[in-house]
């Protein structure tokens, strides 16, 4: 059997930054960093950047004697996994970027790319707060809202590859115009950026979502509006989510989920109201925290080096189809 070696280089791509680490087949950061993404400069100066980060943690491992043999990026907006192509990202400024095929032909090493929250979701249904549960959907919150349903420690990605965008479900019809195009899509209206933008025009002074949060601990009337509104919307999203999927948890995460019981406690009961003929299922905060990208990345990474380790152990046996298989390495 062919020697694999014991890292892999993961990358969680973000519109703002880059968090990279060199990651074990059990999830185990070994070395860490974060850089900003760039998005400034263009297409060009992100992809640079990325290949800047990878080059750096190939060489940390290589000082330890290790080469890691594979790439695994987790990038937002909508990405077709098995080409590698990163089709759309409205914050990053690409659009059908073959990315995987751009690093693998860069650093000769297998790339896997998927969507940044579906990763997430992978590490928080093996490793984190989902650990031990059938299934779980994965709810992250932050400067959008996005979701992933798992089942058995893996993704259901769905036919096209977008299943969980829980963001774009319509829950206020005619409501706040969305990224999308729709009105009243829960991103339109739970999103940290929209919380943030709500309680600042309607105040008249500029507040970052985590500051609401504060008012709403001090009872501020307008940012417990802001807030009940925000977690109603939610709620109705995942109550929708509940009936269709009947997942064993829910796992929140992004950068909403700081916001700890003053979220999870309201969601919860407003959650239960909408299921009034079944029990909800438990509502839980990200143990992986802005990390579980990352790790997913890496899982992913690792996944792929398995079913790439099987095909190579087959091929003497079988050339033909073991070479197909090989050449769809994403």
């Amino acid at each position: 059997m062919t020697e694999r070696a014991d890292l892999v280089v993961a990358l969680d791509v973000g519109g703002t930054s880059v968090k990279a680490g060199l990651v074990d087949s059990a999830g185990r950061i070994h070395a860490e960093l974060r850089r900003p993404t760039g998005v400034g400069g263009g297409v060009d100066a992100v992809v640079d950047g990325l290949i800047g980060v990878i080059t750096e943690l190939v060489e940390q491992a290589e000082s330890t004697g290790r080469t890691p043999e594979a790439i695994g990026l987790g990038v937002p907006g909508i990405v077709d996994g098995p080409a590698g192509i990163a089709r759309y990202s409205a914050n990053l400024g690409w659009r059908d970027l073959p990315l995987a095929q751009l690093l693998r032909q860069r650093f000769g090493h297998p790339v896997t790319l998927g969507h940044d929250v579906r990763l997430g979701g992978l590490a928080e249904a093996r490793m984190g707060a989902g650990a031990g549960v059938d299934s779980i959907f994965f709810l992250s919150i932050g400067t959008g809202v996005a979701g992933a349903v798992t089942r058995l420690g893996q993704v259901e990605s769905g036919a096209t590859g977008q299943a969980g965008e829980v963001g774009h479900l319509i829950v206020r019809p005619g409501g706040p115009m969305c990224g999308c195009g729709n009105r009243g899509c829960v991103e339109a209206i739970a999103s940290a950026a929209r919380i943030a933008d709500r309680y600042s025009s309607e105040s008249g002074r500029t507040v970052t979502a985590e500051e609401v949060v504060a008012q709403v601990t001090a009872g501020d009337p307008l940012a417990v509006e802001v807030w009940q509104d925000a977690v109603g919307a939610l709620a109705d999203a995942l109550a929708s989510v509940t009936v269709l999927f009947d997942p064993g948890r829910i796992v929140v995460g992004g950068g909403l989920s700081l916001a700890g019981a003053t979220l999870i406690d309201p969601l919860t009961t407003a959650l239960r109201a909408r299921l009034r003929f079944r029990l909800p299922p438990p509502v839980a905060v990200t143990e992986l925290g802005d990390r579980a990208g990352l790790i997913g990345a890496g899982l992913q990474a690792w996944d792929f080096l398995a079913s790439d380790t099987k095909a190579l152990s087959l091929q003497a046996d079988s050339p033909g189809p073991e070479r197909a298989i090989l050449s769809t390495t994403p």
